[in-house]
């Protein structure tokens, strides 16, 4: 399809650099990603008008004060990474060129990090000092990855420092995580491999052995694991899909990323147990902490889903000079025989007639998806999701609650949706990487989802421990009412 076509040469375009400057300092920059951003990106006007001038002004004001004073790169990708945050939580990104894995050494990475912030812990006393403890809490050594990371309190905190780890990102000593109270709630902030900083208004310890930080989950080395617990880390560990038994009636269908390098892997695992599901009463779906990826990546999952049409609908693209190139260059790279090369031209050209507009370049704003068979198994079907859940994963959820089979359970989506299809530019001097929007979801504003998120039909709340998630899904699932 046409439209297909056109989403394909967003994901699957290359890296254009903006007109060059003369200064390459962090002051620079910060103009460079304003003005690029402001110009191109198809969510800024609808973040203004939600949040309004003056406090997109106030904002403007107080980082150029700070860009004006930096010198480091490091702490500049911090500032502007910062910036954006205004805008949206997802959907947009800014990093180094050259502080990429591919380009540089290990040597040169663990110069980059060689001041991180440590925490020195003598791991022997620390281990003693733990088997004399009459209780559990935070206080332990955990394992998350190829992490292992000692948390320790440290009067109002408790700070995770690395034991063990790749040794070229992360090194022994330096903080990991850091456990804090604000008022009544418990927090935590948590380093990802490239050192970002995430902040997590969640921190929940399930049975003194799961650690769970929004979607960072540890478990407690070594400890005795009980089955559902045993299941649990399986679910929540696991970075390929799977399918199992779980009880007689019941199978569960793990998918951690809807990536497009994972779809092959979930329709093998789809077909490979294509007889089960149709003989199964229940299916469980648990995508919990997946991200998103590619919408054609659950195409298979949506059959045995199926109850009646599946509407689905549709984006606007922003209209301007830097946005419609793709099209032009997609066509060069991408397009396999004459008639896709103009369906890239003819996409482009409608673009070029209607600069600085939001323009729909398919045939109908919502398309409707039917199938001719509507499976009799299974018959109910629970899908877990929480706050780890965003992009595709949303679009996903927006097509199965359309099933009369269908239910979710678990917390409220990340909400990050509404404005999609990624585009990256290179700034002056190829120092930085700018990720942005191109579309806009015409569900605007009467279905927003963006600092919404996709709320579960049956909330499990805190009091529920994450082990017993599954549980409690087959447990309604098998209820008779």
């Amino acid at each position: 399809m046409k439209q297909n076509l056109i989403l394909l040469s967003i994901i699957t375009l290359s890296f254009f650099s903006v007109k060059a400057q003369d200064n390459c300092d962090c002051e620079s920059y910060f103009k460079w990603l304003k003005t690029t951003f402001e110009e191109n990106d198809a969510g800024f006007a609808y973040a203004l008008e939600k949040k309004e001038e003056g406090a997109y002004k106030l904002h403007n004001e107080s980082f150029l004060k700070k860009v004006k004073s930096v010198n480091d790169n490091t702490r500049c990708t911090k500032l502007l990474s910062e910036w954006l945050t205004f805008f949206r939580s997802g959907h947009l990104s800014i990093n180094r060129i050259n502080g990429t894995s591919e380009q540089l050494s290990e040597q040169d990475i663990i110069k980059q990090f060689e001041h991180w912030e440590t925490a020195t812990i003598n791991l022997p006393e620390f281990e003693n000092y733990l088997n004399t403890k009459s209780y559990q809490d935070y206080e332990g050594i955990w394992q998350s990855g190829v992490y292992k990371i000692a948390i320790k309190k440290d009067g109002d905190y408790y700070i995770g420092s690395i034991i063990e780890a790749d040794g070229v990102y992360w090194r022994k000593g330096q903080v990991k995580l850091k456990i804090y109270t604000d008022g009544n709630t418990t927090k935590s902030t948590f380093y990802y491999r490239d050192h970002s900083a995430h902040e997590f208004d969640q921190v929940v310890l399930s049975e003194n052995n799961f650690l769970q930080m929004g979607t960072v989950n540890l478990i407690r080395v070594n400890a005795e694991l009980n089955p559902s617990q045993k299941q649990h880390l399986k679910l929540i560990s696991a970075n390929k899909p799977f399918i199992e038994s779980i009880s007689k009636n019941t199978l569960i269908l793990r998918i951690p990323s809807f990536s497009f390098s994972e779809k092959e892997a979930i329709n093998r695992v789809i077909l490979e147990h294509k007889e089960q599901i149709l003989k199964t009463e229940n299916l469980i779906i648990d995508i919990r902490g997946n991200g998103g990826g590619s919408d054609s990546s659950y195409d298979e999952i949506l059959p045995f889903l199926y109850t009646n049409p599946i509407r689905v609908v549709g984006t606007k693209m922003l209209s301007t000079t830097l946005n419609n190139q793709r099209m032009l260059n997609s066509k060069d790279t991408h397009a396999h025989s004459d008639e896709e090369k103009k369906q890239y031209q003819a996409a482009y050209d409608t673009l070029n007639k209607h600069l600085g507009e939001f323009v729909h370049l398919g045939t109908s704003k919502v398309s409707i998806k039917t199938l001719e068979t509507v499976h009799a198994f299974p018959k109910n079907i629970g899908i877990i999701i929480n706050e780890g859940n965003g992009s595709t994963s949303e679009q996903f959820l927006l097509a199965a609650k359309q099933s009369k089979k269908v239910k979710l359970f678990g917390t409220t989506t990340a909400g990050i949706l509404d404005i999609s299809n990624m585009h990256f530019v290179n700034s002056p001097c190829n120092e930085f990487r700018l990720g942005y929007s191109l579309s806009k979801s015409m569900r605007i504003p009467e279905m927003a989802i963006d600092g919404k998120g996709i709320s579960p039909d049956y909330y499990i709340d805190k009091s529920i421990a994450s082990d017993k998630w599954v549980e409690f899904v087959e447990k309604i699932l098998n209820a008779k009412f």
